[in-house]
């Protein structure tokens, strides 16, 4: 398929706001600064952390915050009157969103003269949501993309401006994904605001595929599933809630899976069954099977896989869970 792009003009310093939370939102905000005026900075706000759950403020605030920026941590956007009228009174000429975590008020989306920019990493109407990265690889989708849209009052429904398709890599998970996905939407995101006076929205479809927050549920390996579903689960749920399966009632998490014996598998076991026992844990599923190459049992440290069946006295032929 062929990548939508930008017909490029002189570029020129954009009055910019800056809608963004976490630590995958700073290299955006960091190529803004680098390239634009960046007027505001807008982020949720600081939340408890640590053992003495001292108010720490988002990655992205703490950036922002130690090169002298403008930093606002509303609680709520929709009738807000005052962040309203502060953010009128700023007047950035466009803002740009990344993974901000709050859905925009049509009175907000009125006020820059260009509106707001998202950087969404999913081939949209493809995977609309707080988690696209994470269910494009759990459906064990081939090919995304990044986008740039003009954000309405709506979940990633807006037009679209750039597009960059690219395969998925079957062993890439949902951290090396997003960061790659992440990175070549910044240069899509800077030629649009080079070229803001001529950009070509192309409406989207109505309907589209949500993409919602993971649930710690949702890393939970379910062996009556085939090992290609398991295996694209497991790269879906990284970093977190991460792959697990209770054992004796405890949870064991799966840091490391390996693919290689995926389908090759002609033991026709139970799913969940141990099929051998050596530079791994091989495991039945309902087709194929998989090999646990390091765990970490709960309340202990990361261990091989085939160490920890050791210990707990596994044997070829007993099921997990």
């Amino acid at each position: 398929m062929t990548n939508e792009t930008i017909s490029t003009h002189p570029s020129r310093r954009r009055r910019v706001a800056f809608f963004g939370s976490p630590a995958w939102a700073v290299p955006v905000l960091e190529a803004l600064y680098q390239q634009h005026q960046v007027v505001l900075v807008v982020t949720q706000p600081d939340k408890p952390a640590g053992r003495g759950l001292k108010l720490t403020p988002c990655p992205v605030a703490a950036w922002a915050e130690a090169r002298g920026l403008r930093v606002e941590k509303p609680a709520r956007l929709r009738k807000n009157l005052e962040f309203t009228e502060l953010f009128r009174e700023i007047g950035p000429e466009v803002a740009v969103t990344a993974a901000y975590g709050k859905i925009l008020p049509a009175e907000l989306l009125e006020i820059p003269r260009f509106g707001f920019l998202n950087l969404h990493p999913s081939d949209l109407p493809k995977y609309r949501g707080p988690a696209p990265v994470q269910w494009t690889l759990i459906h064990g989708e081939t090919e995304t993309a990044v986008c740039i849209m003009q954000t309405d009052v709506g979940m990633d429904t807006g037009p679209v401006v750039a597009r960059w398709r690219t395969p998925v890599d079957p062993d890439e998970t949902a951290v090396e994904l997003s960061n790659r996905l992440r990175d070549k939407g910044i240069e899509l995101l800077l030629e649009a605001l080079a070229d803001l006076e001529h950009l070509q929205p192309q409406p989207q479809p109505a309907l589209g595929t949500h993409a919602p927050m993971l649930q710690k549920d949702d890393g939970k390996i379910v062996w009556e599933r085939s090992a290609s579903e398991i295996y694209n689960r497991h790269r879906g749920v990284q970093p977190w809630p991460g792959s697990w399966f209770e054992h004796q009632g405890r949870r064991v998490k799966v840091l490391q899976m390996s693919r290689d014996v995926l389908e090759r598998s002609t033991a026709r076991a139970e799913p969940g069954t141990i099929l051998h026992i050596a530079d791994g844990l091989q495991v039945a599923a309902a087709q194929g099977s998989l090999l646990l190459k390091e765990v970490q049992p709960e309340g202990k440290k990361p261990m091989p896989a085939a160490d920890w069946a050791r210990g707990a006295r596994l044997r070829v032929g007993d099921r997990l869970g």
